[in-house]
């Protein structure tokens, strides 16, 4: 069936507005922030926030709120981003009620290998298939077209994605909470839920169109971040060509970074990590940025909940790549993972026991379990 075929959604807004969903949206939406003061207010009196939001969206009153901007440096490469933080309330529960019924009827048109903020297709299960294709196909996999957009989320057209959810809605109700929603910033604010969901949106037909119309066999995108394998080099630059076209239908472009080679000369990095023919190493960014961190631990000379965090978060990237040398060298004279896990599971104790979500690592070192770096450093 071709896709501009498909029978469009209708009666969509009756679902976002049911007092259910958007309880659900509050609790889910209040994830992580449960210990701050105006979200355990709205928690204690969720029947009145419901009943708000639900009139909001009934009376279609819903104006977003101004974002709180602010610029970080992410990662080892220090790259800058913006970001927009939207209010809890209304705006986040708002966006979460939303995609509580819009998530299920996007995922129906997903390419399968768009395994960028998707449930149950993370970097896990991008590893696990960019993998699978390198051990299993040699041939067809002889070469990699790496390549990302420039610039995706603050570029994506806020009319082209209306007019794309139109394709897919017919909900007119519906339509207004999305146009809403994107009309509060230009491009798709990183900070809101509803960005990593439109983003994939926005690439679906993009997608359908690498496997369908260029015929690329194995191909996998992590949101803006492209891999596509081939047999042969000829193939793969022509892909590039036609890609760059699309994109610039849709008013995006390709970064000038973009890169054909043997897979057998080099690896490919994708997804914090380098894939090669036999082993997957961590991508060297990644290396840094977990020995940076840990040696900032080393200085302090005691670990506290969120450097605990850190160091499980950490042992995740480790134990699925084959760097278990990299943890003995680098982490495991530091601080063990066993260690870490403890220190997080007593901090999880203490708050239960307390009745209380205290805000980790606010309140300094005090609050979390000490670990005596400075003597043995095998603790």
């Amino acid at each position: 069936m071709r896709r501009d075929s498909v029978k469009r959604v209708g009666n969509l807004y009756e679902k976002i507005c049911d007092t259910g969903n958007i309880k659900q949206a509050i609790l889910s939406s209040s994830r992580g922030k449960r210990d701050q003061k105006r979200v355990k207010h709205i928690l204690n009196n969720i029947d009145v926030y419901a009943e708000r939001v639900r009139r909001l969206l009934i009376t279609q009153s819903y104006v977003p709120s101004p974002y709180a901007v602010k610029t970080v440096r992410d990662g080892a490469a220090q790259k800058e981003r913006t970001i927009h933080k939207p209010r809890y309330y209304p705006d986040q529960i708002i966006h979460w009620a939303l995609m509580l019924q819009l998530e299920p009827v996007i995922m129906r048109g997903m390419y399968r290998y768009s395994c960028g903020s998707v449930p149950g297709r993370g970097t896990s299960d991008g590893q696990n298939t960019l993998r699978n294709w390198l051990d299993t196909d040699r041939r067809g996999t002889k070469y990699c077209l790496k390549m990302d957009v420039s610039k995706f989320y603050p570029s994506v057209d806020n009319e082209i994605l209306k007019q794309m959810f139109r394709r897919k809605i017919k909900d007119e109700d519906c339509l207004w909470l999305i146009d809403t929603i994107i009309d509060s910033a230009q491009g798709l604010p990183i900070g809101n839920y509803t960005s990593q969901w439109f983003a994939n949106f926005y690439l679906q037909g993009l997608d359908h169109f690498i496997k369908q119309e260029l015929q690329i066999k194995y191909y996998i995108r992590y949101v803006d971040d492209l891999v596509l394998l081939g047999p042969n080099k000829k193939k793969l630059h022509a892909a590039r060509r036609e890609i760059d076209r699309y994109l610039q239908n849709i008013m995006l472009q390709l970064k000038d970074n973009w890169q054909v080679f043997r897979v057998d000369d080099r690896g490919i990095d994708f997804l914090g990590f380098r894939f090669f023919r036999d082993r997957t190493i961590l991508r060297k960014r990644n290396a840094l940025r977990i020995r940076r961190r840990l040696k900032r631990i080393q200085k302090k000379g005691h670990l506290n909940y969120r450097d605990a965090c850190a160091v499980v978060s950490y042992w995740g990237w480790i134990k699925r790549s084959d760097s278990y040398g990299f943890y003995q060298k680098y982490v495991e004279p530091i601080c063990s993972i066993g260690k870490a896990k403890r220190t997080v599971s007593r901090y999880a104790k203490i708050r239960n026991n307390q009745g209380r979500d205290a805000a980790p690592g606010a309140g300094g070192d005090a609050e979390c379990e000490t670990c005596n770096i400075r003597g043995d450093p095998r603790v």
